[in-house]
């Protein structure tokens, strides 16, 4: 069953005449929790919408006005057209306070999905000039909807926020289209932090193998910061029955590979942070007996340390072109700069870990390891403290299963989840602003 924006609206104001100023000072965490519930069916309802209406990346032009509705419908001051397609509402606390900020995002992926489900994608676009399916195979429906279901919960006891919280409904965070700008760097650029000058920011996310109904959080790096690697290797194209006779870079460019492999295992302290090197493309020739003039490589750079980035950085430029040197060839190495890496205030994440536990009730806040995914969260967490949360997208009464992966195109979200992820969201910042 769907509840329409028009009957929603009615809940904030009679949500406060039921827990007016009378009756409490400020909001208390049990009656939060029961807003929570009480919007449950519309979150999923949320969820839903967006599942089955997916856009990709810089092309969340439907998303943005589906959520710039919602939000007007509570009441929020909203801008729209950030970073193309980005979407902000302001919810403006009835007591005096800070800003805080609420981070969600808005693209889907290129994948077709798999899952079976009754409001499942059969959305297609195109993609790198290819015909694609398009789902939300990472949560990001999912995300949306808590965070809409956390403005209602907060629209609903609006006069007793001691501050103000802004719903920052971010697009392509899977990375812009090839030429364009996007994502979180893209709305800081335009002024996001300068118009609204939040003083922390709150973001989550599902799935990533945490076990079922259970938060995770780590203080300080969190997930990597992200490179994109090209080495270009330059031979000299001869015939296949004659290899001396020119100078062969698809050789080369395995040597390079394997080459590469070393700087992890036997150049850097893997006790100190983990990093990955990763060559996933690797384009050479066009026939069997022609040794080609050039091979071209794509790879990913996963690290946490901006020291360290910079060091693995530089002796991937070594490596590669002193062994194309050793056999008369040439590297070119291009390195770009994508996603740095996420990191929780280590004071915030502090700060709020009674929180987050409070919520939690019986199950302990998991402690995780580090995620070697990156997310562009990163670029707003470097600005202003951040504290970014995973929640777990699997059934917590399937004990020992499996659940799909994030970017699978059987990934799903077991829907009752959400009331955890409004509820850990909504304690935040009622903590948060009661505490300054």
């Amino acid at each position: 069953m769907t509840i329409s924006f028009k009957v929603f609206r009615l809940l904030p104001s009679a949500a406060i005449m039921l827990f007016s100023a009378s009756a409490w000072c400020v909001p208390e965490w049990s009656k939060l929790d029961q807003l929570a519930a009480d919007t449950q069916q519309q979150v999923v309802s949320w969820r839903r919408h967006f599942h089955q209406n997916p856009e990709l990346s810089n092309r969340e032009f439907e998303t943005a006005k589906y959520v710039a509705a919602a939000l007007r419908d509570m009441g929020l001051e909203v801008e729209t057209g950030i970073a193309h397609t980005g979407v902000v509402g302001l919810l403006k606390g009835g007591q005096p306070g800070p800003l805080i900020a609420i981070r969600a995002d808005m693209d889907a992926l290129p994948v077709a999905e798999q899952t079976g489900l009754s409001f499942a994608s059969t959305v297609t676009s195109e993609y790198l000039g290819k015909a694609v399916g398009v789902m939300h195979a990472c949560g990001h429906d999912a995300h949306m909807a808590m965070a809409l279901g956390t403005a209602s919960v907060l629209s609903a006891v609006r006069e007793q926020l001691p501050g103000s919280v802004l719903f920052i409904f971010q697009p392509a965070e899977e990375g812009a289209p090839a030429g364009e700008e996007g994502g979180a760097e893209l709305m800081l650029k335009e002024g996001l932090f300068e118009r609204y000058q939040p003083e922390v920011i709150f973001g989550m996310h599902v799935g990533l193998n945490i076990p079922g109904g259970r938060l995770a959080v780590r203080s300080g790096p969190a997930m990597a910061a992200v490179d994109y690697l090209k080495i270009d290797v330059l031979g000299e194209q001869t015939h296949g029955a004659a290899p001396w006779a020119g100078i062969d870079p698809i050789v080369v460019g395995s040597q390079i590979v394997l080459g590469l492999q070393t700087i992890a295992s036997r150049q850097l302290n893997l006790t100190e942070v983990p990093y990955v090197i990763t060559i996933g493309k690797f384009d050479a020739g066009v026939r069997n007996n022609i040794i080609p003039d050039r091979v071209e490589m794509h790879g990913t750079i996963r690290s946490f340390d901006i020291a360290m980035q910079n060091d693995i950085h530089q002796r991937i430029i070594r490596t590669a072109e002193n062994i194309a040197a050793s056999a008369g060839a040439k590297a070119e190495v291009t390195i770009t700069k994508q996603y740095p890496a996420t990191v929780n205030n280590r004071a915030l994440t502090s700060q709020m870990m009674p929180t987050l536990q409070k919520v939690a009730g019986d199950s302990p806040v998991i402690n995780p390891v580090l995620v070697t995914g990156a997310e562009d969260f990163a670029f707003f967490a470097r600005e202003i403290p951040g504290l970014y949360v995973f929640l777990s997208a699997s059934d917590p009464d399937r004990s020992g299963f499996q659940s799909p992966a994030n970017h699978s195109p059987f990934f799903d979200v077991h829907e009752p989840n959400m009331q955890l992820g409004v509820e850990v969201f909504s304690h935040l910042v009622v903590d948060y602003l009661q505490q300054h």
